[in-house]
């Protein structure tokens, strides 16, 4: 994580995303050295989501449970949990901590300091725009810089994304997954806790954790995010596509632009719906030998010079990958 030296915070139950645990640590400060405030728990029970999905990383979260309770001082305290219909709008502040890498394959310098980082929310409509629509989901916040520079990095998954609130701490979200780190454009993704509350509250029935509504004000910008701002989707995965794989698109567009000019001249549709149909056979798999990638990058060409509006739904022209 490229950030700076920082503190903690953990409890009796832990929520963390999905990987084996079979003790805990908390209080610690390095990963070398003496660590006189730190406190060893073995982990007696893990319960991970039942919807957890590993090819998606979507209800990335599951609870620990330790083998004995805590107590806090000022080097191990609490954290609130988001509750149900808490609000993240974009340019909100929040902080990530972890041991992880400090950049791209570079380790964390020994004596391996905790680390913190800053990063603002990124909408979820904004950071679909990087992964794609249907990669961002409901129960994902996305944290980051679109410059670059600032993200969790690999070894932090399972970390704690927390936000400031009347001087208390409320974790938003755990550390999940993101396109290698700190890269431009692409924010790092975490599961959002506050989707979970009901989950969470089924599976600890006494000394339940608190839960606390976070609520941003003012107007989210992520809000102005819509299909009008489609052609800035499209530029950044231009933008974010090696040589080849842009070649290979021009090739397709060619190839492509020239079956749906004559489908469509031979269709007995209106001109508008005629492009519709012929695009949603492009989807449906009816198509020319080329990728799948291509065809909807096309579909947003196609769309926006042709008639300036979306005439089919909005995923297919959000969706930059197959």
């Amino acid at each position: 994580m490229a950030g700076q030296s920082a503190e903690i915070f953990t409890l009796l139950w832990r929520i963390s995303h999905q990987q084996p645990v079979g003790a805990d640590v908390l209080g610690l400060q390095t990963l070398q050295g003496s660590n006189p405030n730190s406190v060893s728990q073995t982990v007696t029970t893990v319960i991970v989501h039942p919807d957890y999905n590993s090819g998606t990383s979507d209800n990335d979260i599951a609870l620990l449970q330790l083998s004995s309770p805590v107590t806090f001082n000022n080097y191990i305290t609490p954290v609130c949990l988001s509750s149900t219909g808490s609000t993240f709008y974009s340019g909100v502040n929040t902080w990530v901590t972890g041991w992880g890498n400090i950049g791209s394959g570079v380790s964390l310098p020994a004596p391996q300091t905790l680390q913190e980082v800053q990063v603002p929310i990124v909408g979820n409509r904004q950071c679909k725009c990087s992964y794609g629509a249907s990669k961002i989901t409901d129960n994902m916040v996305c944290a980051g810089l679109l410059e670059g520079g600032k993200d969790s990095c690999q070894g932090d998954s399972g970390g704690p994304l927390v936000i400031k609130q009347n001087n208390r701490w409320i974790q938003a979200g755990i550390v999940s997954f993101g396109q290698g780190c700190a890269e431009p454009n692409f924010p790092g993704v975490y599961s959002r806790v506050s989707q979970y509350q009901t989950w969470i509250n089924t599976q600890i029935t006494s000394n339940r954790p608190g839960f606390i509504a976070f609520t941003s004000t003012g107007t989210d910008s992520d809000l102005s995010v819509t299909v009008s701002s489609a052609l800035h989707c499209l530029r950044h995965s231009l933008s974010t596509m090696s040589v080849g794989a842009l070649s290979l698109m021009y090739s397709c567009i060619l190839d492509v632009s020239s079956w749906i000019v004559a489908s469509t001249l031979t269709s007995p549709r209106p001109p508008s719906l005629r492009l519709a149909y012929s695009l949603r056979m492009l989807d449906l798999g009816w198509n020319p030998p080329c990728m799948v990638r291509s065809f909807r990058v096309l579909t947003s060409v196609v769309c926006i010079s042709s008639f300036g509006h979306l005439i089919i739904p909005a995923g297919y022209l959000i969706t930059g990958s197959a």
